[in-house]
């Protein structure tokens, strides 16, 4: 039986939220805070959180960056229902978006949530999960929980370089999540694939067949 494109959306939706908030619990409530687990050279799980965007880039206040994913996350979840009914628009594009919009709902859970639920004590000490004493902030001023660590390969820049001579250049610096990585395969993969469906008449048009689905398999 064919999946629908909306069906197949939610899916990817519910799916990656569970798996990103399971991943996240479970460093939470076995690594303290700052602790690092080396799997390969190159990779490595490092307990780190914080109140920015993805890959741990912090800017603006807590509760209007909060705000301002919710609000995000609405607007593709109406995106997503509008476009799942037109005929035109590929499979591959909705996927991409139901990515986008679980990731950024990933991290959401942890700012209006983490603060309620968990403690922060400091490191040694691991976190508890619904503690005696209440969470260690309001709702929505909970921090999103970071674990991903790629440090792919690293060099010393020339000493004759202005600026950044002699310092050390490590690639792939940033900690992230789950959530953060399916936000980024799926604007990549928007970019890369379909980047021509990012116009605003794509956005903007109704649906062509009077709200029937006739799914892409593109």
């Amino acid at each position: 039986m064919k999946i629908s494109k909306a069906a197949a959306a939610l899916w990817i939706i519910i799916a990656v939220i569970i798996i990103d908030q399971v991943i996240k619990i479970w460093v939470k409530t076995n690594f303290y805070l700052g602790e690092s687990y080396e799997i390969t050279s190159w990779f490595q799980l490092v307990f780190v959180e914080n109140n920015g965007m993805a890959f741990g880039m912090e800017f603006g206040s807590k509760l209007f960056l909060t705000l301002f994913r919710i609000i995000a996350v609405g607007v593709l979840g109406w995106i997503i229902c509008r476009l799942s009914r037109r005929p035109d628009i590929p499979m591959g594009f909705m996927v991409c978006l139901a990515l986008i919009t679980a990731g950024a709902a990933g991290n959401i859970i942890d700012c209006m949530f983490y603060g309620l639920i968990f403690n922060n004590p400091m490191p040694p000490v691991i976190a508890t999960m619904f503690p005696e004493g209440g969470g260690y902030a309001s709702f929505l001023h909970g921090r999103v929980v970071d674990m991903f660590y790629f440090p792919l390969f690293s060099f010393d820049w020339p000493s004759w370089l202005p600026w950044i001579g002699g310092q050390t250049f490590l690639f792939f610096q940033p900690v992230f999540n789950f959530a953060d990585a399916a936000i980024s395969v799926g604007m990549i993969a928007i970019i890369i694939f379909y980047h021509r469906y990012l116009s605003g008449e794509t956005f903007t048009r109704g649906t062509d067949d009077g709200g029937v689905d006739n799914s892409s398999s593109r």
